[in-house]
């Protein structure tokens, strides 16, 4: 009997101590609302979407402490439909994120996998006011599409903070047999974050090879964010300057929206400016004002003006309302869009919820 009792308290500690030194955790958000969007080529319409101001997901993450500062971390991230119930990807089981890695508390991290570029994680994090989502995003101008936004066979390093800054680099694998350059994508970083101040620069460098075609052909983007909270106001600025093929890849799919062809410009600049204005202790009022200048000789120009609110209704649960429009130029086809609809015309208004877990 005593020798039981030990062998039980034994097994308890092992199992206690186990969890103390790891620890899995299952997330998620839930986003859905209404869409009106007006001026598309097939007309108006009003439908019922998912991740209208934040894509809806189910996740797990977890960590492991190694010992000596360094542990072992993963995450696995699948988009769901919440209209449908589907996923948004259909054979893509974590199709939003998938990594593992190792940090250290002296050297930083490394993850391998499928995950965001650099230059996205600056835009939606630190220069744009409605996050990356709502008819305001600034998904709908700058050139975060595609292999901008996630990098698949893509390593990772992210230093430790030093007054402030931290440094990253990304660099994404092409895997062409007999071709190391094709396909490959790097992405560098430099981010500072102190007291009101954030800011990022960002460079991308994607090479448009492939397998059976070689163009010697290299996309650039240089980015640059930054905001300041203020406290009556938190003002917001991104410039991005993309030169080359596939520096602006759309964020719309063929055949084009408005019934007419339009293809991505080769060399051009966007310019953000905006801000997020506190009303009352849970409302948030956001605005900002997007110019793309196409500096081709097509000159296919655009603007988007938007306008948002935001209602804390508690720290896990928001109600959300906003209105975009597009100013298109010169057969530009750029459409109101938000986190996770590309959008059919030039205005779009958003109404929602939002629940994390």
């Amino acid at each position: 009997m005593r020798k039981t009792i030990i062998i039980t308290a034994l097994l308890g500690a092992i199992t206690q101590t186990s969890f103390a030194q790891s620890n899995v955790t299952i997330y998620g958000l839930l986003d859905a609302g209404i869409e009106a969007e007006r001026g598309g080529a097939a007309g108006n319409i009003v439908k019922v979407s998912s991740g209208i101001a934040s894509a809806s997901r189910l996740g797990f993450k977890g960590t492991e402490d190694l010992g000596n500062g360094l542990s072992a971390l993963f995450v696995l991230e699948s988009g769901i439909l919440i209209d449908t119930g589907a996923s948004d990807v259909a054979g893509q089981a974590f199709n939003r994120q998938a990594f593992v890695g190792l940090k250290s508390n002296k050297l930083g991290s490394v993850t391998l996998g499928r995950q965001y570029t650099l230059t996205y994680n600056a835009l939606g994090q630190v220069g744009d006011p409605f996050a990356a989502g709502l008819a305001g995003s600034a998904k709908n101008l700058f050139p975060v599409a595609g292999a901008n936004l996630r990098a698949n066979n893509s390593i990772v390093y992210s230093s430790p903070t030093a007054n402030g800054f931290t440094a990253e680099a990304l660099y994404s694998v092409g895997e062409v047999s007999g071709n190391s350059t094709a396909g490959r994508q790097f992405n560098l970083g430099l981010n500072y974050a102190s007291g009101p101040l954030s800011a990022r620069l960002a460079y991308n460098n994607r090479n448009n090879d492939t397998a059976t075609v070689t163009t010697n052909s290299i996309g650039h983007n240089t980015l640059f964010v930054a905001n300041y909270d203020f406290k009556v106001a938190k003002l917001f600025f991104a410039y991005s300057a993309d030169k080359g093929m596939n520096s602006a890849p759309l964020n719309n799919a063929t055949p084009r929206p408005y019934g007419r062809v339009f293809n991505p410009s080769l060399e051009g600049d966007d310019l953000l400016l905006g801000a997020q204005i506190p009303v009352g202790t849970a409302g948030t009022l956001i605005t900002s004002y997007i110019r793309k200048n196409d500096k081709t000789a097509e000159n296919q120009d655009a603007r988007q003006y938007a306008l948002g609110y935001v209602y804390a209704l508690s720290k896990r649960t928001s109600a959300y309302a906003s209105y975009g429009m597009m100013k298109n130029k010169n057969g530009a086809a750029y459409t109101v869009g938000n986190n996770s609809d590309a959008g059919t015309g030039d205005r779009a208004t958003n109404v929602g919820v939002r629940h994390s877990f």
